[in-house]
């Protein structure tokens, strides 16, 4: 099974938190750089509907635009 996908902004406190909180529960996931990046940009923006970050793409299932407080309860969910 592929790892989640966590799209994240350069200078995001909110993307900052979520990686320290993944990190720190040895949860595995694949960050990606929508900074800078168009190509990213466009496939998070696809997949949420919306351009702010941080976005999860947990196997299909999305969270955007989001902090720690609402990821605890979508991960225990899952």
């Amino acid at each position: 099974m592929s790892l989640p996908i966590l799209y994240v902004k350069t200078s995001c406190p909110w993307c900052d938190e979520v990686i320290e909180y993944l990190d720190a529960k040895k949860t595995p996931y694949r960050k990606v750089v929508v900074s800078g990046n168009r190509e990213a940009m466009q496939e998070m923006v696809q997949l949420s509907g919306q351009s702010k970050a941080p976005t999860l793409d947990w196997h299909g299932e999305v969270l955007a635009d989001f902090g720690v407080d609402e990821l605890i309860p979508f991960l225990k969910n899952r």
